[in-house]
């Protein structure tokens, strides 16, 4: 599926919800099936970022992990089935995302090894035993003050212990690179990056900087590329209608009139929608850091 770049060191996106909350109940439903459907739609993407967390602990045990921002809990699971003698404390702001996370642990039979929290992190630091380690995908970017959140994470990692961070610089893409479709995607993304200037400024900092800032040392850079070629799988096409249909209803008052319609023709369930198409891709590429407190 995927292939990566690694770098030794010596929309608002979809992959995950606000830290801060403000989603009202609907909103956060769908936005918990886009969670479930990534993990579904792109399957291997999860595994090959534990085993590179896994490389990286020189053979030491992991008993106690955190996740941050865990959401419904995807990476939970993916952890807890690569580290299987480890205890997993899921934080989240949302209670509904929690729940969920819940449900799917015990449908998995690891529910005795999944412990959620329900906290804000931009409120104050909760109290935890030190971990192994960290686990944040997608959710630094959503707190008030990162350089904040990843000093009190450095200071719950044990010495020798690592954090695994991943974070996404935009939504993935779906439509031809070429013509009038790519070009539209273009336009769309382009809207998205205002969008997101706005309201999510963090999103896309130096993170190798504010590591370091922290006091952590980074051990590996890694860019994990997502490249899926058709034919999709059937969830593969549902992430990209429920991507650009986010994307869509999101950006209702950025996209120029004839963009929007453009974008309804390919939501639609006409001869143009995007379930009809035999040429959609899935491309996308995903930065993970892998640093250590010394």
């Amino acid at each position: 599926m995927s292939h990566d770049h690694d770098h030794q060191h010596g929309g608002h996106d979809h992959n995950h919800h606000h830290q801060r909350g403000g989603h009202d109940h609907g909103d956060e439903s769908a936005l918990a099936d886009l969670l479930d459907l990534d993990a579904e739609a792109l399957p291997e993407y999860l595994p090959e970022v534990t085993a590179l967390i896994r490389d990286h602990l020189d053979d030491r045990p992991v008993r106690r992990i955190l996740d941050m921002g865990a959401g419904t809990g995807s990476g939970a699971l993916a952890l807890a089935q690569r580290f299987p003698d480890a205890e997993i404390t899921a934080v989240d702001v949302s209670e509904f995302m929690l729940t969920r996370l819940r449900d799917k642990a015990g449908a998995r039979g690891v529910a005795e090894r999944i412990h959620t929290l329900r906290t804000d992190l931009d409120a104050a630091w909760p109290e935890l035993e030190p971990v192994d380690l960290a686990w944040a995908a997608n959710s630094l970017h959503h707190t008030a003050d990162p350089d904040r959140v990843l000093t009190d994470l450095f200071g719950t990692i044990r010495p020798g212990g690592l954090l695994a961070l991943a974070e996404l610089n935009s939504m993935p893409r779906f439509l031809s690179t070429a013509g009038e479709l790519g070009e539209l995607e273009d336009r769309a993304h382009e809207a998205l990056a205002a969008e997101t200037a706005d309201h999510v400024p963090h999103l896309g900092s130096d993170w190798a900087s504010l590591l370091t800032k922290a006091g952590f040392e980074i051990d590996t850079e890694r860019r994990i590329l997502v490249s899926l070629t058709p034919p999709l799988s059937e969830a593969a096409t549902r992430l990209a209608h429920r991507t650009l249909q986010r994307m869509r209803t999101g950006l209702a008052e950025r996209l120029a009139p004839q963009d929007a319609t453009a974008l309804d023709v390919l939501l639609s369930d006409g001869p143009e929608s995007l379930a009809r198409r035999s040429d959609l891709t899935v491309r996308d590429e995903r930065p993970v850091w892998i640093a250590r407190r010394p």
